[in-house]
């Protein structure tokens, strides 16, 4: 085998041009689609990103009537719900894959938030517990968090992101400055941030509608304990779960969702608790272009096999070139199989050698396309090494014909060959 590979750099390179020529269909052909499936893979992956987050593997469970959140700032609450027992969010910390687990009450207020003359216009209010920004990976940029005495005396106290505090003070320090929630006078102690904040990659008016959220304008923070003194003492809670990887999302959400369910005194049938599940809605939007994708790497495909038949080509002109040889070597006692596996091992090498460039040639193009276009790629070295041994599959089935055919000859007819 050694000597067979030996023998096989020796007339390739001994017909460099030639090779070269040959090779070009098995390099354009892989490069082609390592680059299409860099793409298709990096695409996917901001996909996720945008919907998931960069690690967080958070999942919202909220409470719907007919599909949707119920928005308290216009729905009345519904009967049978009640605030969520410290048993029952006990039993959704229990559940397999779950970390932390934290309830919340949101409103989305469009005038109630001021500082001086400004308000902030479609800010989201939360009145969160104390696992909250653990569970949701927030940090304290500045200032100071919820001590267990603002939730014990139910301090006016606020804690607002990055968003709010540009949206509110333009530039300003906001920490010790005073904001009106309803009416009611809050203490700003700190600034908080997304441990592992990302920036959405919008594209089009599909994406924004995607991938936006309710809490464009920024978040304010409250104590849970505060929430009745702005808005109602029985509004029903959310939950957030935070589990150990992002494929774990759903069957948690699924079982906390139950859970959640199962607890609720009464219901009409319309309302329940659901979660959030990002993967799949991650997985539709993929399959969206699925079929696009697919055609391109077909269209690729082809320059493979027009590959493959210069592979074969040339193999055959190479048996009519080194007839003489053939007979020579079948004279002092080489088998068939000795002079098949030599041109069957040529044709290997050859393709290989074309699907490692061509690998190299994908992995540049694809870094060039992100760059020209913006659009995100993603190697995947499973498919590279997948590339290579298809070339080296090509170099099997193109070279059967020509290495059979060099097998077969007569030596003696062969040997008469010029």
């Amino acid at each position: 085998m050694l000597e067979n590979i030996r023998l096989s750099f020796r007339g390739i390179w001994s017909h460099k041009m030639r090779s070269f020529l040959t090779m070009l269909g098995i390099i354009i052909g892989i490069a082609a689609i390592i680059a299409i499936v860099s793409t298709i893979q990096g695409t996917n992956d901001q996909i996720e990103k945008n919907l998931i987050g960069s690690g967080s593997n958070n999942v919202k469970v909220t409470l719907q009537k007919d599909g949707y959140d119920i928005d308290l700032s216009y729905d009345s609450v519904p009967a049978g719900i009640t605030e969520v027992s410290d048993s029952t969010l006990d039993q959704i910390k229990d559940i397999d894959h779950v970390e932390s687990a934290s309830l919340y009450k949101s409103r989305q207020d469009y005038g109630g938030v001021y500082y001086l003359n400004t308000t902030l216009s479609g800010g989201t209010v939360l009145g969160i517990d104390s696992d909250y920004f653990d569970t949701c990976g927030y940090t304290i940029m500045k200032g100071r968090g919820f001590s267990q005495n603002d939730y014990d005396k139910s301090q006016k106290v606020a804690l607002i992101d990055e968003k709010a505090q540009k949206a509110l003070f333009q530039g300003e320090s906001a920490i010790g400055k005073t904001i009106e929630i309803k009416g009611e006078p809050f203490s700003v102690v700190g600034i908080v941030t997304e441990k592992d904040s990302y920036e959405l990659v919008i594209n089009s008016i599909e994406d924004y509608y995607t991938y936006s959220n309710d809490s464009s304008a920024g978040n304010i923070f409250v104590p849970e304990s505060v929430w009745p003194v702005i808005y109602r003492y029985d509004e029903p809670q959310n939950l957030i779960l935070k589990t150990d990887s992002a494929d774990n999302m759903a069957a948690a959400g699924k079982a906390a969702q139950d859970i959640l369910n199962s607890s609720m005194a009464s219901s009409d049938g319309s309302t329940e608790y659901k979660a959030q599940d990002l993967l799949e809605q991650a997985k539709q939007i993929q399959q969206l272009s699925q079929s696009t994708n697919m055609m391109l790497i077909w269209i690729a495909g082809i320059s493979l096999l027009v590959g493959g038949i210069g592979v074969m080509n040339i193999m055959l002109v190479s048996v009519t070139e080194r007839t003489s040889e053939i007979g020579l070597k079948k004279a002092i006692g080489a088998g068939k199989g000795a002079i098949l596996g030599q041109f069957l091992t040529e044709a290997v090498v050859l393709t290989s050698i074309g699907g490692l460039v061509g690998v190299i040639v994908g992995v540049i193009l694809s870094k060039v396309i992100s760059v020209l276009n913006g659009t995100p790629t993603s190697i995947n070295p499973a498919a590279a090494v997948l590339a290579v041994l298809f070339s080296m599959a090509i170099g099997i089935i193109f070279g059967i014909l020509p290495s059979h055919k060099a097998a077969n000859l007569n030596p003696i007819d062969a040997l008469r060959h010029e």
